[in-house]
């Protein structure tokens, strides 16, 4: 298969000293593929811990704290699919980064794969110097954090201890409730959110607001936020939400 002939050809690499190893959740019931994936990804400087279906994956969340979740879709008892929509109901791994592994191949499968909240979709059999390379992707997207009380993303830096926002070493004022806004999308790049996720996370539970409240906050922002030939960043994507993206969604 594919997958593993490419398990030869991908250059070792060791983490630097002193620097914190990325640890890598694989949930997949295949022992062989567990096997390959575990001994490439360990090459390459990963920590990589296993669980062989769901419920074993949601139980050792806590426990391991992984930096990503290598998710096959198809498993005993929880599908990767539930397994992925539990992750993202819980506030403390609603943010972790999700790659969905399948030997599903329609277009309709992916969608379905995304729209349950998995960052990225790859069908077996897949390269892994491709896989690699998405996983590396996602860890950075999900470390917006520059430096202490800085948050950038693109032109934009949010400066937290100050509360001052820049557009190209252009001030930009915000109300409070957009601050709010941008200070998540900040934390949360290229990830989309509908309007009830974000309800809940910048006015908070206990608020009853009405969904299109976060419409009229939006089209605040984005008119503080964009400039004069400037890219707008704050992409709204049709059925689903608003996400903090360069690249039209």
């Amino acid at each position: 298969m594919r997958f593993a002939q490419e398990e030869t050809r991908s250059r070792p690499a060791e983490a630097p000293a002193g620097q914190i190893r990325p640890t890598v959740l694989i949930v997949e019931d295949e022992a062989a593929l567990a096997t390959m994936l575990r001994y490439n990804l360990e090459k390459q400087g990963f920590r990589v811990e296993e669980a062989s279906d769901g419920q074993e994956a949601l139980h050792r969340l806590s426990e391991v704290q992984p930096d990503l979740v290598l998710l096959d879709w198809m498993l005993p008892g929880l599908s990767g699919i539930e397994v992925c929509r539990q992750i993202r109901r819980k506030p403390g791994t609603r943010d972790l980064p999700i790659i969905m592994v399948t030997a599903r191949v329609e277009d309709q499968d992916a969608v379905r794969a995304l729209n349950t909240g998995a960052d990225d979709y790859i069908t077996k059999p897949f390269n892994m110097q491709a896989l690699q390379a998405r996983i590396r992707a996602l860890l950075r997207r999900a470390s917006p954090v520059t430096a202490k009380g800085m948050l950038t993303f693109h032109d934009i830096t949010m400066d937290l201890a100050t509360h001052r926002v820049h557009r190209n070493n252009r001030p930009i004022h915000l109300g409070p409730t957009e601050f709010r806004l941008m200070e998540f999308f900040l934390q949360h790049p290229r990830r989309v959110f509908s309007r009830e996720e974000l309800l809940d996370s910048v006015w908070g539970t206990d608020i009853h607001v009405e969904p299109r409240t976060v419409d009229v906050h939006i089209r605040r922002l984005r008119k503080a936020v964009n400039g004069e030939g400037e890219v707008d960043l704050v992409r709204t994507v049709r059925a689903a939400g608003y996400a903090l993206d360069t690249d039209p969604l």
